[in-house]
């Protein structure tokens, strides 16, 4: 799942969004079987450049307890969510920023 969100970010920045779009969809009708972290749909939707989905799936991500958030600070690929207000907000809630 992670190769695959990473696949599609990349794929997303290099302004092929089809072939992003169509691996979000696969983890999406993966995640009716088996989980599959909103840590990892965020980023290709932060790849997509859809910074409200990003951000209600690293919502989710927190109330879930996902473990990849421990990484928010500092994961390269939700670079451009660090100016949002609710991207603050959750750093300050989960407790990584001060």
């Amino acid at each position: 799942q992670q190769a695959a969100a990473l696949l599609a970010y990349t794929y997303a920045k290099s302004g092929q969004n089809g072939k992003a779009t169509e691996i979000l969809k696969d983890l999406q009708r993966s995640a009716k079987t088996r989980y599959v972290s909103p840590y990892l749909v965020a980023i290709i939707y932060a790849g997509l450049g859809q910074k409200d989905r990003a951000l209600a799936q690293l919502e989710r991500a927190f109330q879930e307890r996902a473990a990849w958030m421990v990484f928010l600070k500092v994961d390269p690929f939700l670079d451009q969510l660090h100016n949002e207000p609710q991207f603050s907000d959750l750093l300050q809630r989960i407790g990584l920023l001060a």
